[in-house]
């Protein structure tokens, strides 16, 4: 299979479960429109999103995107995890879920977002803040310099932003915590 999914018979796509790897609706949804815009010649859609969130609809929620800390390391990537409680948070303790967190991995250096994990209520709603934070390079400096609606779920990303720049500066050895805005 290509880069637009067609197979080994150029005018035959394969998208979704049939291919694969990660078998979910919204992977698929974006596969079959690159498939179909390729097919008609269009390049309204010509490659699949570089980043792809994953959601589990049960109760809890899950949902994620991009690299956990494991994956990092195994890749060698020096990183510093971030970390927010539903429970820590205004909106979480409003919709009472006492178990909920966000977790963001963070490449130590320049604090660059590489992976968004989230498990609790409208974690699969939640995990687009970071996606997009991805997609466009974002740094914990993005989460830091944002006004977040209060209370809400988003905020758990300035929260957990704060949480890896202190733990950052406790691996370094630093006093000042170096940021631009912060």
């Amino acid at each position: 299979m290509d880069e637009h999914f067609r197979t080994t018979v150029p005018h035959v796509y394969a998208v979704g479960d049939v291919i694969g790897f990660p078998a979910l609706a919204s992977t698929s949804s974006e596969q079959g429109r690159v498939a179909a815009c390729h097919a008609f010649g269009s390049q309204a859609k010509e490659a699949l999103a570089q980043f792809l969130p994953a959601g589990i609809y049960t109760i809890p929620e899950v949902s994620s995107v991009g690299l956990t800390e494991a994956q990092a390391k195994e890749k060698g990537l020096p990183v510093v995890i971030g970390r927010a409680d539903y429970d820590q948070n205004p909106r979480g303790k409003i919709i009472g879920d006492k178990i909920g967190f966000l977790k963001l991995v963070f490449a130590r250096d320049d604090l660059k977002l590489l992976g968004v994990h989230v498990i609790g209520e409208q974690a699969s709603e939640l995990v687009h803040i970071g996606l997009l934070t991805m997609m466009t390079g974002g740094t914990a400096d993005l989460f830091l310099s944002t006004c977040f609606n209060y209370p809400t779920l988003g905020d758990l990303y300035k929260l957990a932003a704060h949480d890896a720049i202190l733990k950052r500066a406790e691996l370094l050895g630093k006093t000042q915590i170096g940021l631009s805005r912060w």
